[in-house]
């Protein structure tokens, strides 16, 4: 009896604890939390119209031509996806639909501070289709803040601006009163351009020991299987040469090197440079970080300001060097200097967001961010006045 009673007793414990334990779970990371899946459809942008002729069919010059509608169509554009989201509002934050579709951008994701401590996150995934072209973009994000301290994790990929994105922080924060903290870290960020770098530009320059050039321009379009044909063309009695050009096909693109040149080849160059960026790995760069925030919120007035500093102190710790942003400044036209010097940089963002009901009826609203890393700016502003009747 007392062996059975001792057994009920550690099931009802057990029972107990495992309760326990999955309310913890169900609080600190799914409560308040939204599941979704949401999608829209689109008509595409409407193109020009676009019209040539050809000649006809049996030959003749001054025969009606065949007109050709060169106009692009493309089916229509859409984009779905789901995810699960807990991410915090600050109060002057309206949400601005009765659902979510994974197109919200909260302050938070982006401000050093948090209008909750604790756990925050979003994970979305979406296909969506532009002018027949298909990408696959996620944002992952996970958040904790508390009142000392701040770590967060994001991966973003926008397939449709060519954005990757990857970073991780921690940094930990000094309260100044109740509105104004001060913080201090780490930042690991990746970036996949290898900024100053131009591949075409030191393959058309390379020389031999001669000073003559290894690479001519039209090499380009013999490597990329384009070929050329010398013809001459009697005009009013006066006879011309050049160059016909073939696609690799043999159909005929440009009849003259000049148009070559000025049309096929600049599509090859960024051919070239794209598949030669391709072989490069990534870049990870770690940064010391300092930022701010101030917030002060009340029903007819609020202020919030944040920024952040990333010093020139920043340390590749990831891909190839000689590629990563410390030598933007050191490629040419012989390639990269031997006498090449890294060479620092500062990064940073701030933002903001002000509101002041005048009165009952009036109402100013300004709201910005200004993100500047690497080479990249990035401007994201708004502002209204508003009269209520």
């Amino acid at each position: 009896m007392r062996t059975l009673i001792t057994f009920i007793m550690f099931l009802v414990v057990t029972q107990t604890t495992a309760q326990n334990l999955f309310e913890k779970i169900y609080k600190d990371l799914f409560k308040y939390s939204t599941i979704y899946v949401a999608g829209n459809i689109d008509n595409p942008k409407e193109q020009p119209k676009d019209y040539f002729v050809r000649t006809n069919p049996d030959g003749n010059l001054y025969a009606p031509p065949v007109v050709v509608d060169g106009t692009d169509y493309y089916d229509f554009d859409y984009r779905y996806g789901f995810g699960i989201r807990k991410i915090a509002r600050f109060d002057y934050e309206m949400k601005g639909k009765h659902y979510y579709d994974g197109t919200e951008n909260n302050i938070g994701l982006s401000a050093s501070n948090s209008p909750v401590s604790g756990l925050e996150y979003t994970f979305h995934f979406e296909k969506e289709r532009s002018r027949d072209e298909i990408y696959k973009n996620h944002r992952y994000f996970i958040k904790h803040s508390g009142k000392y301290h701040m770590v967060k994790v994001e991966s973003r990929k926008q397939g449709r601006v060519d954005f990757n994105y990857q970073s991780a922080e921690a940094r930990a924060k000094l309260p100044i009163g109740k509105k104004f903290s001060l913080n201090a870290g780490l930042i690991y960020r990746t970036h996949e351009r290898p900024y100053g770098y131009n591949p075409i530009e030191i393959w058309l320059n390379e020389t031999n020991e001669d000073g003559f050039p290894i690479n001519y321009w039209y090499q380009l379009g013999y490597n990329y299987g384009f070929t050329d044909q010398w013809v001459t063309i009697d005009i009013d009695g006066e006879q011309v040469y050049d160059y016909y050009w073939y696609d690799p096909q043999g159909n005929a693109v440009a009849y003259t090197d000049l148009q070559f040149r000025d049309t096929v080849f600049e599509s090859l160059i960024n051919r070239f440079n794209n598949e030669v960026w391709d072989e490069l790995d990534y870049f990870g760069v770690l940064s010391p970080v300092v930022g701010f925030d101030f917030y002060h919120y009340k029903k007819n007035f609020w202020l919030h300001a944040y920024g952040s500093y990333l010093l020139p102190y920043h340390k590749y710790v990831q891909g190839d060097i000689d590629f990563s942003y410390l030598n933007r400044n050191n490629w040419g036209l012989g390639g990269l200097r031997q006498d090449a010097e890294g060479e620092q940089w500062e990064d940073y963002q701030l933002g903001v967001s002000f509101g002041w009901k005048i009165s009952k009826s009036i109402g100013i609203f300004v709201e910005g961010e200004y993100t500047k890393f690497w080479d990249s700016k990035i401007y994201n502003s708004s502002m209204g006045l508003n009269f209520r009747l």
